[in-house]
């Protein structure tokens, strides 16, 4: 199984990204998915989770209005939309995929990708 994420980079605060992660090996459509980040000196948090058909999102609070997270599973693809960036976004930001919904915890994941550096500069 390999999760391959991309799309990060350096914006300025309001600004937007979008963030992919495009999934082999695997039955994509089976797997729910999710974002997380982690900052230097922090522990890796929660972002957004979209159920197996993308009928489901959930937000932390800290994102919900300004990300939005959605797949393409004829492309085996997730997203990850941010608008309204602000320096406190800033993070390495994974996309993972585990079989069951709803689950928040970095250890009910079962696969990651390798992360992209999102960096907002006030």
């Amino acid at each position: 199984v390999q999760l391959q994420a991309s799309g990060g980079g350096l914006v300025q605060a309001g600004g937007s990204l979008r963030l992919s992660c495009s999934a082999s090996g695997l039955t994509f459509g089976s797997y729910a998915m999710g974002w997380f980040r982690q900052a230097p000196g922090k522990e890796r948090e929660f972002v957004a989770a979209i159920s197996w058909s993308g009928g489901s999102t959930y937000y932390a609070d800290s994102v919900k209005g300004r990300f939005t997270i959605s797949r393409d599973n004829a492309k085996n693809t997730v997203y990850l939309q941010m608008n309204s960036l602000k320096p406190e976004d800033t993070a390495v930001y994974y996309c993972a995929a585990t079989k069951q919904w709803l689950l928040v915890a970095v250890k009910e994941y079962d696969y990651w990708g390798q992360g992209t550096q999102v960096t907002v500069s006030s």
